[in-house]
């Protein structure tokens, strides 16, 4: 279970996380998990035709692997985010350990952007975290990770609940492929039509 649209009170009960950044008539774009062959070039493509910047939180391992790729990231003007080095659960893992994992991919990328893979991240990692990080969560999910809907399950829940401001979660992964590669250029067509930029997280 995940919910689309994440709930007010659970920004409450983490105030120091970032949910959304207040501005009008505007829309974050994020990518998870990558950079991935084909995946993360499909997805630059799009953002171009459209003239949209977004945030791609990556991982560590997969920069080291595909490097290229990493690099057309940059040179495409986008924000890079720290997304650990083997998209650790941060529940699952000490702390310690936890924090290696963050710092092997901050040593990689050079970014002060974060964001905890699962979106799950303990109150101590929290507090150790943000002295050097702002930790950014999302305001809507699209849903593209999940193998039970279809893109236009995946398009509307981005459509339906996305509002000014709102950082809204894709991720450029082989198991979302099918779904983001074609929700997303109907998401950038809603929102272009009505008026709304796309910017990176800075």
């Amino acid at each position: 279970m995940y919910f689309v649209k994440t709930p007010w009170y659970l920004k409450s009960v983490y105030p120091s996380l970032i949910w959304d950044i207040k501005k009008q008539t505007t829309l974050y774009l994020t990518f998870d998990d990558g950079p991935i062959p084909m995946v993360t070039e499909e997805i630059l493509k799009i953002l171009k035709d459209y003239n949209a910047r977004a945030t791609f939180f990556v991982i560590g391992d997969n920069v080291f692997k595909h490097k290229s790729i990493y690099e057309k990231i940059l040179m495409n003007e986008h924000i890079i985010g720290n997304h650990t080095m083997h998209h650790t659960n941060g529940w699952k893992t000490e702390n310690e350990l936890y924090y290696r994992d963050v710092q092997l991919c901050e040593d990689i990328i050079q970014s002060k952007i974060f964001r905890p893979p699962y979106g799950r991240i303990g109150y101590n990692q929290i507090q150790h975290l943000k002295k050097d990080f702002s930790i950014y969560m999302w305001d809507v999910l699209s849903g593209d990770f999940d193998t039970n809907i279809d893109v236009e399950q995946c398009t509307k829940n981005v459509i339906e609940h996305a509002t000014d401001g709102s950082i809204i979660v894709f991720h450029d992964s082989e198991k979302a492929k099918d779904r983001v590669l074609k929700s997303l250029p109907k998401v950038l067509e809603y929102f272009s039509r009505k008026g709304y930029s796309f910017e990176s997280i800075n």
